[in-house]
This record gives C-alpha cells, sequence and structure tokens, in this order.
C-alpha cells in the first residue's frame, strides 16, 4: 500500500450562487466510515433550514472501493452524489469527505445543471485544499535482548519506521510501526543482523 494525499486542515469551503440557489460545498478530513457520517450530520446541524445536504466520501485509501459512499439527498438520482464522488476519485486524495448544502432558490437547473452545479462545487473546493501525505503503516512487536537493541533501533530508522513503545523486562520488548513498503526489506535485515533469531509479529488492529 503506498503513501497516498489526505486533507492537511479540518475545513475546506467553497460558496456559489446559481440561479439563486446557494450551494456551499464543504470538505474534511475524514478516516474512516464513521468519522465521515459523523462529518455529514454535523453539516446537516449547521445548515438545519436548507432544501438539499448531497454528500460523498472515501473514506480509506483512494484505491480502497470498500469505504466509498455518496447521497443525493432527495435530487433526481445521479445529479449529486455520484458526481460529487466522481471529483473526489479523481482527486486521488484519501479519507476525505464532501458536503454540498444547497438552499433553494426556486428555479429548477435540470439534471445537467444539477451535476454541474455539485461535481463543480467539490472541483471547486479540491483546487484549495491544503494537502499532506499520508504513509500507511503496519504495527509489529519484537522482542530482543538487551545487547540487540541498538542494532534493532538503527534498524527501525533505517527503514523509516517508529518505536512506539519500550519496555525493559527480562528481555526489551517493543511495539514498532513501519510503512507497508518497508517491512519485507526490515524482516530480511532483521533475519541477517539476528541470524534467524529475531522475528517481527503483527499486531492485530
Amino acid at each position: 500500500m503506498d503513501a497516498y494525499d489526505i486533507p492537511a486542515e479540518p475545513l475546506s469551503i467553497s460558496e456559489e450562487t446559481i440561479k439563486k440557489s446557494r450551494f456551499i460545498t464543504l470538505l474534511a478530513h475524514t478516516e474512516g466510515v464513521e468519522a465521515a457520517k459523523a462529518f455529514v450530520q454535523q453539516s446537516k446541524a449547521e445548515h438545519p433550514t436548507a432544501r438539499h445536504h448531497c454528500w460523498a466520501y472515501v473514506a480509506g485509501a483512494p484505491d480502497d472501493s470498500q469505504q466509498l459512499g455518496f447521497s443525493d439527498d432527495g435530487e433526481p438520482s445521479g445529479t449529486a452524489g455520484k458526481p460529487m464522488l466522481a471529483q473526489l476519485m479523481g482527486s486521488q486524495v484519501g479519507e476525505i469527505t464532501a458536503v454540498v448544502v444547497r438552499y433553494y432558490g426556486g428555479i429548477m437547473l435540470g439534471t445537467g445543471g444539477l451535476v454541474k452545479a455539485y461535481g463543480g462545487g467539490v472541483q471547486q473546493a479540491l483546487k484549495q485544499l491544503a494537502r499532506k501525505q499520508k504513509v500507511p503503516m503496519r504495527r509489529f512487536q519484537l522482542r530482543c535482548d538487551y545487547a540487540q537493541l541498538s542494532d534493532v533501533e538503527r534498524l527501525v530508522q533505517r527503514f523509516e519506521g517508529e518505536l512506539l513503545k519500550t519496555e525493559f523486562l527480562d528481555v526489551v520488548s517493543l511495539t514498532l510501526a513501519l510503512p507497508h513498503a518497508q517491512v519485507d526489506g526490515f524482516s530480511q535485515n532483521l533475519t541477517d543482523i539476528s541470524r534467524g533469531a529475531l522475528a517481527l509479529v503483527p499486531v492485530t488492529p
């Protein structure tokens, strides 16, 4: 699993008036489906008098099809949530939710107009979005002798990992995180420096 972009700021807002309807686009960093749904509810609470609260999310990595969702929230089918999701997926940003709030102005926009308003709102908001990279990490436990600790610490640093916890018992018990792409290389080097005595034990989420 490679590194991917996520929103760096909690919120990005883009507002547009089209034929007297106000469209307000909200973007937020949401890690996981529950966080995405919570942001949708928060947006509804902040705009209780709006006619529609259409939304779409990519709640995991950009290529994780298990964590996608969208809703037209009363607009004609396919005119809101789907074009919003298409913009999110095209941006290659992960862990992101978009909500477009519509205050109805009394003039019908038609199918094409709605697709343009909802999809375009997300497109404009994404242009303003500050991004940062997320490197997916996996957690492991490792037990080693005190004499092996400095070698292990150097290895963690070399393979861009993080030492999360160190317990000094009869042996040293380590909890560490490694980028997905570095796990195989780390494991091979760990085997080499310990002559097969040390091994990573995955920590289940």
